[in-house]
């Protein structure tokens, strides 16, 4: 128990300079030990897990095994267990060096569990630190592996995690007819959730894919049971929707901090584009660029780096805008919103529009990158026809409304 004590007393969190209320309090669900550590005792454990999943100064997993419990495998998602691969890159699945454990990659040649997967295990977990964003595909790993955990009979316990962009809600929904990894379900960009929140919205909306018609129930606010199997959500101590949470881990490679992680939803939409989103330079999706933006004043050339070996352009000069630097602009451009003004004036400022899209071999409207990111063809025929920002914004309004609706179900803190 002193242990326990210990470990949870390391889980204090530095206060972050942007948030609306002190945040020093919030401990992840992985810190709330009495919820779930007698769950595991005994048991067979597989955990899905990243370089994020830390209980103050020390992983998950060796958090857990120096507690007793028995973790056999560990499972990855994008960006692989350590979390140094870079985006989209496929990861093999190997021995972790650290730990000795089987470690399975769920984002590569698979991105779900089968019956040999499982065949040793008790009990499945989760935990990873999300960032709030549609595109962002750890949601779509939750999902996999839910389905998962229903089809092959194992319990799941989701240890919850504040939402660092869980403060507002925006953007535009998914149209279902663009669903891919980067966007499963109809929520707009930025979805107001935890992920234990998601999770439930998840099974309660009935969006989860299986194999045949599930039987769902409510056993808790925090559990529930899907075709008898239980799932669990672990909440976080002290977190609400008020709070802008300042994370202590980089989530991944190309998100180094909470300035970034404000423009990402954003500015990833840059990455349907021929345009450079910063990545290979200080400050990806903080600087935004391209060879023939000449009216634009920033110079800057993407390189090679770790956690972006081959970034958009190069070692070619680019010319366009730094974001990043502006930390007030920031807040009252990024803090509440996903901003398309300097989308719109990209657009306007590139010179051959026919090829600012990156366009797809099949030339199908749902095969561009940029609608399966922006979750449907209408934005980029809003850009094309030089709709204004605020005409923009107003057509996302009626489906936000009826999301925030479904949303309101499924919360387990405080909205903001």
């Amino acid at each position: 128990m002193k242990n326990v004590i210990f470990i949870l007393t390391c889980c204090l969190l530095s206060v972050n300079s942007y948030a609306q209320q002190a945040t020093s309090n919030i401990q992840p669900g992985a810190a709330n030990f009495s919820a779930y550590l007698k769950l595991l005792k005994g048991k067979k454990v597989g955990v899905f897990a990243n370089q994020t999943s830390m209980v103050g100064n020390t992983h998950l997993v060796d958090t857990l095994q120096k507690l007793g419990v028995q973790i056999v495998k560990i499972f990855g998602p994008e960006h692989g267990f350590r979390g140094t691969a870079d985006a989209g890159e496929k990861v093999s699945s190997y021995v972790d060096k650290a730990t000795g454990i089987n470690v399975i990659s769920l984002y590569g040649k698979k991105r779900k569990l089968n019956a040999e997967d499982v065949a040793d295990i008790d009990i499945l977990l989760f935990d990873i630190q999300d960032v709030g964003v549609r595109f962002y595909t750890y949601i779509s790993s939750l999902q996999e592996y839910m389905e998962s955990a229903v089809s092959n009979k194992k319990p799941l316990i989701i240890l919850d995690r504040p939402n660092p962009n869980g403060h507002y809600v925006d953007g535009p929904v998914l149209d279902t007819n663009y669903r891919s990894f980067i966007g499963m379900q109809p929520v707009p960009i930025v979805y107001g959730l935890t992920m234990g929140e998601y999770a439930k919205m998840l099974a309660g909306e009935g969006w989860l894919k299986l194999n045949s018609s599930k039987a769902y129930s409510e056993i808790s606010e925090t559990e529930f049971l899907i075709d008898g199997v239980t799932i669990k959500v672990v909440k976080c101590i002290d977190y609400d929707h008020k709070l802008v949470y300042n994370l202590p881990v980089k989530p991944s490679p190309n998100i180094p901090d909470a300035t970034t992680i404000l423009l990402y939803p954003s500015t990833c939409l840059f990455e349907g584009t021929v345009l450079s989103e910063g990545r290979g330079t200080p400050h990806p999706f903080g600087i935004i660029g391209h060879p023939k933006l000449t009216a634009a004043q920033f110079a800057f050339t993407p390189v090679s780096m770790d956690g972006a070996k081959e970034p958009k352009l190069k070692n070619i000069p680019c010319l366009g805008w730094n974001i990043y630097e502006n930390a007030t602009a920031i807040k009252k451009q990024f803090y509440r919103q996903v901003n398309v003004d300097y989308l719109i004036e990209a657009y306007k400022m590139f010179p051959e529009k026919d090829s600012f899209f990156l366009m797809p071999k099949s030339g199908k409207a749902t095969d561009y990158f940029f609608n399966k990111l922006a979750g449907n063809s209408k934005l980029m025929q809003q850009i094309k026809a030089g709709v204004s920002r605020d005409a923009i914004i107003a057509s996302w309004q009626p489906a936000l409304s009826n999301y925030k609706q479904i949303r309101k179900k499924y919360l387990l803190y405080t909205d903001f």
